[in-house]
């Protein structure tokens, strides 16, 4: 197996768990979070985020375009901000329509990458510009940060009730 076959089988993988986990949102309670601990997002906060947690990441990566403004506007990219100050999704529908656009980004933006650029292009993050990485594994991760939280979304269901069990996660 090369990185493109890696890569797309992994992308496919976690795009299609996460829809079937976003088919078991209830659209009235988008607003709903953990009630214990700090610094949650809300589940339409969730949603939003999934929706561009790995196209637009890799398009960063693949074409230098991260959706910034010019350098210097910026005070510090690596800092995250609070949960509550996040955008929350208006419906489940637009999220689903949002992560159908993104995996199509995701996977036109590995299109557009050689085996040899996956395996030796090093390529840096705005959020870690000191530790170059290979642009194989750099997209890989964002792959990996969509899973992160589509497990995250696993959990909030689990905590609302929802009759999810492993096969809901792996889709």
């Amino acid at each position: 197996m090369n990185w493109t076959e890696l890569i797309q089988t992994e992308i496919e993988t976690a795009y299609r768990a996460t829809e079937g986990l976003i088919d078991m949102v209830d659209e009235g309670n988008l607003g709903w979070k953990p009630a214990t601990g700090s610094n949650w997002m809300t589940v339409g906060q969730l949603l939003q985020h999934l929706t561009d947690a790995c196209g637009a990441a890799m398009r960063g990566f693949v074409t230098g375009d991260w959706g910034l403004p010019p350098e210097g506007e910026l005070s510090d990219v690596a800092q995250i901000p609070p949960a509550e100050t996040l955008p929350a999704i208006a419906s489940v529908a637009e999220c689903k329509r949002l992560l159908a656009e993104d995996q199509a980004l995701a996977l036109e933006m590995l299109a557009r990458c050689s085996e040899e650029e996956l395996a030796n292009k090093r390529v840096t993050a705005p959020w870690d510009p000191d530790h170059p990485m290979v642009l194989g594994y750099s997209l890989l991760q964002m792959v990996t940060h969509l899973a992160s939280h589509k497990a995250q979304l696993f959990y909030y269901l689990k905590l609302q009730g929802k009759p999810v069990n492993t096969a809901h996660l792996w889709g």
